[in-house]
């Protein structure tokens, strides 16, 4: 399971390996998709909740930012600068988690000053349950994504029926690859492995390409 990011060389990939993967397969895997963000293994129970964080995360992510220029332009800056603005809060805020060993709860308390702006404004968020709507929304992405395998595995819809991700047109740019994408049935066997591995990662780097 990766995320759309990869195409900027930041995504969060992870794999789970069977019991027809040898050990060099998930290390090649693992070799390839480090060149275009953070990867690692987990459990293959586990796929479904990262699919709910990070998969689903670039989305959560561009809404907040979406939401913070609304506030800007809401106080008078101009739509353009106010999506910078706020993009880049993001991006440097997660460099300095990345980067650090602090809890992101104690980074967020270096932001406020006693009686300030910021815990006030952080006060009305919670009030808002803006936490719980990010607990619920990783939640709620994890269980369609079972419900979505559920009825693939029973094969009431086609993998057609579900709506394209950036990633898949970006298999589409790729005629001369094969359109082959990493689904759990690659781990059934070795073969089928690796021609899922060439065939989702080399449009991906030959995007970086361009």
């Amino acid at each position: 399971m990766t995320n759309t990011p990869v195409v900027v060389r930041e995504g969060a990939t992870v794999y789970a390996t069977g019991t027809h993967a040898e050990l060099e397969d998930g290390r090649l895997l693992e070799q390839l998709m480090a060149s275009v963000g953070y990867c690692t293994e987990v459990e293959e129970d586990l796929i479904d909740a990262v699919t709910g964080l990070s998969g689903s995360g670039p989305a959560y992510a561009f809404t907040a930012v979406e939401a913070l220029a609304d506030g800007g332009v809401k106080m008078g800056l101009p739509r353009r600068l106010a999506i910078r603005l706020g993009a880049q809060a993001l991006l440097g805020a997660a460099k300095m988690l990345l980067d650090s060993e602090q809890h992101p709860g104690q980074l967020k308390d270096n932001v406020c000053s006693p009686g300030g702006a910021t815990i006030h404004a952080l006060h009305v968020m919670e009030s808002g349950g803006f936490r719980s709507l990010l607990i619920n929304a990783v939640e709620t992405s994890c269980i369609r994504t079972r419900e979505l395998q559920f009825l693939a595995d029973q094969e009431k819809i086609s993998p057609a029926a579900i709506k394209k991700t950036t990633l898949d047109k970006v298999l589409d740019t790729s005629p001369g690859l094969l359109p082959y994408s990493l689904t759990r049935n690659i781990w059934t066997g070795k073969s089928k492995f690796l021609i899922g591995i060439m065939a989702f990662t080399c449009p991906v780097l030959s995007y970086q390409c361009r």
